[in-house]
């Protein structure tokens, strides 16, 4: 049996970014899914303030999905092109019932000055922004309901460089001023370092390190963590490359539990 993921098992804090990071295929996006109930897992269980995801039914979804909300990783293919701005942002609004009338549409501009647009766009629909746009109206989106936690699922891959940290310090104000909880997915090692409080290392489906952002880049322990690190581009042309080889042929910690090796920090070593 292929299992995409396999026996991952961590905690995420209140108010807190937890990065995950890993090679294309590592299984990031599907635990992501996973929490949001767009899949369902054949073993183990999700637990969100305690409660298990899996004995909801689709009248005890609805209200969890206001408090869960997720942004993606292409903000076109993720935005009714037939709406426009004011329905695209509305439309959850009026699924969970958290403004009418005259109030919705103040809501809905409020958001779009939030994210660095303009009231003058409630009117546009998607293929009049650009794609830095795009992702911004997609977080107003996941943001109209009030969410208490977003998956944030390879959010800033399909932007420009320029754009990318543009969006990021946006998140980061908006978490402060909403009190929000993010699980941020990407491969971009540095911007995760930037963003994250803890950050979870995949591979192969499973998790093989956790622990705090400036932890786990100045002390690696899991080989696979040492060389996917390693492969972050130093702005010197005089440095000398520091590449680490990862075999996992030669590998013998294959398998190997999730076991605290320090404060904090977690690594499937024997």
């Amino acid at each position: 049996m292929l299992k995409a993921v396999d026996g991952v098992s961590f905690g995420i804090r209140k108010g807190e970014t937890f990065g995950l990071v890993g090679e294309s295929g590592s299984g990031k996006s599907t635990v992501g899914r996973c929490l949001l109930r767009l899949y369902d897992y054949t073993e183990g269980e999700v637990l969100y303030d305690g409660q298990p995801l899996s004995a909801l039914d689709d009248k005890a979804l609805r209200p969890f999905r206001r408090r869960i909300q997720s942004i993606f990783q292409d903000p076109y293919s993720s935005l009714n092109p037939g709406m426009n701005v004011l329905e695209l942002i509305g439309e959850p609004m009026d699924i969970h019932g958290v403004h009418a009338g005259s109030a919705r549409k103040e809501a809905v501009a409020d958001l779009l000055v939030k994210v660095g647009l303009k009231t003058a766009h409630l009117t546009r629909y998607p293929h009049e922004f650009s794609g830095g746009q795009r992702q911004r109206l997609s977080i107003a989106r996941a943001l109209s309901v009030r969410p208490e936690f977003v998956v944030c699922d390879e959010p800033i891959s399909a932007l420009d460089v320029s754009v990318q940290a543009q969006v990021v310090n946006m998140l980061e104000d908006l978490q402060a001023e909403f009190g929000l909880t993010y699980l941020f997915i990407a491969h971009d090692l540095s911007m995760v370092r930037h963003i994250s409080d803890r950050i979870g290392v995949m591979y192969a489906g499973r998790l093989v390190e956790v622990a705090d952002s400036d932890e786990l880049y100045e002390n690696p322990l899991h080989p696979y963590t040492q060389a996917l690190l390693s492969a972050i581009p130093v702005p010197d042309p005089r440095a000398a490359s520091k590449r680490i080889a990862w075999d996992r042929a030669a590998w013998t910690g294959e398998g190997a539990p999730l076991r605290e090796v320090g404060p904090g920090h977690f690594a499937a070593i024997p």
